[in-house]
């Protein structure tokens, strides 16, 4: 004879001790955060950035300073063009790797598994590369200006010339870097970005050098005016074009490309596979 089956109480439910919510812009930041500084790209851009602003900028100082030249009415906070410059590249590089390396990797499926609003994750990724090298940016310039101004000898910069040499250059930079970022997004692939964004920075000053003829001289003008070591120049005051933007143009006419380039970047994003 079997003995009937006694069916027991029902299991108790489960209750995990991690509450459970809906994830938001802020746990994208903490991600995209984490990655950005645990990456050797980032290390690695940002200290040979550092490197050339800190490097030239002390060497021109130092040059000028030894050999009594007078900067015919230049501020001198504009010896820190060069630096700037040639680190924009620096800012170039790592604006694509921080979107195209994961392309490349395919890293980008994990990230957007876990973060399925593709938009969050290029708006995190945007505003954690902006904060990075426009904080990072802006105490190197500012060193590099009280550098300058300690070792040349040619009076006091105004106060317009500290925001612009500090507080512009950093701006410019930052949203360059912004822009090289979406145009990762919309390349995906690090080389090819990365080439792009150099030919922005150099071909048109490369073509306007090549204009000779009256009929171009338009065309000319214009290339020499809006490219961007024109324009890193006119945030500087540095003289190098006496047209075309002036005072804080340069970095209202960036802002507008760069956001441009995003919204771009942002509608790609949500319609094609990645």
């Amino acid at each position: 004879m079997t003995t009937p089956y006694r069916q027991g109480p029902p299991p108790a439910s489960y209750a995990s001790p991690i509450p459970v919510r809906r994830a938001h812009l802020g746990d994208a930041l903490a991600s995209e955060w984490t990655k950005i500084r645990s990456v050797r790209s980032t290390i690695w851009t940002l200290a040979v950035m550092a490197l050339l602003l800190i490097g030239i900028g002390v060497v021109i100082a130092l040059a000028v300073s030894s050999s009594d030249a007078e900067l015919e009415g230049q501020p001198i906070l504009s010896l820190g063009f060069f630096g700037v410059l040639l680190g924009s590249i620096c800012v170039i590089t790592l604006g694509v790797l921080t979107i195209a390396s994961e392309y490349s990797t395919g890293m980008i499926r994990t990230t957007l598994t876990a973060c399925p609003s593709r938009g969050r994750v290029l708006t995190a990724k945007a505003i954690v590369y902006f904060a990075l090298v426009f904080t990072t940016t802006l105490v190197l310039t500012t060193l590099v200006a009280v550098v300058q101004v300690s070792i040349v000898d040619q009076g006091s910069p105004s106060g317009e010339e500290w925001v612009r040499s500090t507080l512009g250059a950093s701006l410019y930079l930052a949203l360059l870097g912004l822009l090289s970022l979406a145009v990762g997004s919309l390349v995906r692939h690090s080389a090819g970005a990365i080439t792009i964004m150099i030919g922005v920075v150099l071909l048109p000053l490369v073509l306007a050098m090549f204009m000779f003829t009256e009929s171009l001289t338009g065309l000319r003008d214009t290339l020499l005016e809006y490219s961007i070591p024109s324009q890193l120049g006119v945030i500087y005051d540095n003289g190098v074009v006496s047209s075309g933007p002036q005072g804080w143009d340069p970095v209202w006419i960036i802002a507008g490309v760069t956001a441009a380039a995003l919204a771009g970047a942002y509608a790609v994003l949500n319609k094609r596979d990645v």
